[in-house]
């Protein structure tokens, strides 16, 4: 039944980035907007159809068994996205479009990583009667349809937080990079490899 094969991812993916457990993803996708403001809703779209091209370019080698990946050293290298992302905003003073290009090719790399962490389950979840491409096609749908939904969730808190506070757009941005900075490195920190 695709049909109900493609719900099913669909939900799986949506909850991999709306559930409480997604921490991580919704760290990642912050860091990816923060310093873009409610005026820039195509540009931050095209970010994160960037990551999911790249979450979904690893989701699919892994279920072909393409490749493979050892999950504790994903577990680390995710949080360690996150931080590299959020440094680079706090060091960022310009937020036209030219300047800002370089979180397209952020998002797009550490996508595949990202992508790394859902692999070995979703490979697991896809039973060979049912068909791979729905449950793939559903899964990345329901993620892009998560990410939408959080970003205009975050679009909207910097419409009222530029058009009814004093808040600066650079104010904004270096109080969120340093918020999720600080929780990204403590994650980090956390899943260290090494015995």
């Amino acid at each position: 039944m695709p049909l109900q094969d493609f719900v099913f991812y669909f939900k799986l993916g949506w909850e991999h980035i709306i559930s409480l457990d997604a921490l991580d993803h919704q760290l990642f996708i912050l860091a990816l907007i923060a310093i873009y403001s409610y005026t820039n809703i195509k540009q931050v779209l095209i970010l994160v159809t960037a990551f999911t091209i790249g979450h979904s370019a690893t989701l699919l080698l892994s279920v072909l068994d393409v490749i493979r990946f050892d999950s504790d050293w994903v577990e680390f290298l995710i949080p360690c996205t996150i931080v590299i992302t959020a440094v680079s905003n706090l060091f960022r003073t310009d937020f036209d479009m030219k300047s800002v290009r370089i979180n397209y090719f952020l998002a797009l790399g550490f996508g595949l990583i990202h992508g790394m962490g859902f692999a070995n389950s979703i490979r697991m979840m896809l039973a060979k009667d049912q068909n791979m491409g729905w449950g793939l096609f559903g899964f990345n749908v329901g993620l892009e349809a998560g990410q939408i939904f959080m970003v205009l969730i975050v679009l909207i808190i910097t419409f009222l937080t530029f058009n009814y506070t004093n808040i600066k757009r650079i104010s904004w941005v270096l109080f969120i990079s340093a918020a999720v900075f600080s929780l990204a490195l403590k994650m980090a920190l956390e899943r260290i490899p090494f015995n």
